[in-house]
């Protein structure tokens, strides 16, 4: 067993002052639709087009999107707030009262979201107490509007400043 270096209290606040947005990872499995909170999302590449989502150990989102082969990554708007909540939830039916839509994606997804990525597992890596999955994205649809934020544990806003980015010279 390797010694702990960080604990992950510290780490956890540590990682808040990283600034993200917000996604709700949704699939379907065995015609039972799934879907979770995430803000532990990065884009890998561009060509071939993938993208990782974390899972914490255990997750039920996680065994239906590596049983179904198959995930959408539904980026939230500042408005979504309260989905977020609802697929934050451990343990709940977070598709209950909710009718499904699907669009043009094989999975449902959170309507009116900023953008849909459709992705295809392309792989999966263990990792701590994560399930790193990788995937392939197949589909894209976006739309305008403004993106829900995390920092520091909180739900926040991202504002862009619209300004040319200072050069650095060193």
């Amino acid at each position: 067993m390797t010694p702990q270096l960080v604990d992950p209290t510290t780490m956890r606040q540590t990682m808040g002052r990283f600034a993200t947005g917000v996604a709700v990872i949704t699939t379907e499995s065995d015609g039972v639709p799934h879907g979770m909170t995430m803000n532990s999302l990065t884009s890998v590449s561009l060509d071939p087009p993938l993208l990782l989502v974390c899972f914490n150990h255990g997750a039920r989102s996680a065994t239906a999107v590596t049983d179904s082969g198959r995930f959408v990554v539904n980026l939230l708007s500042q408005r979504q707030q309260p989905i977020a909540m609802r697929f934050a939830k451990r343990g709940e039916d977070h598709f209950g009262g909710l009718g499904l839509e699907y669009g043009d994606h094989r999975v449902p997804v959170v309507p009116n979201a900023l953008a849909h990525l459709d992705c295809e597992v392309d792989r999966i890596v263990e990792a701590g107490d994560h399930t790193v999955v990788f995937g392939r994205v197949t589909d894209v649809c976006t739309r305008d509007g403004d993106p829900l934020g995390f920092y520091q544990g909180r739900f926040s806003d991202i504002t862009p400043h619209g300004a040319e980015p200072e050069h650095w010279f060193f």
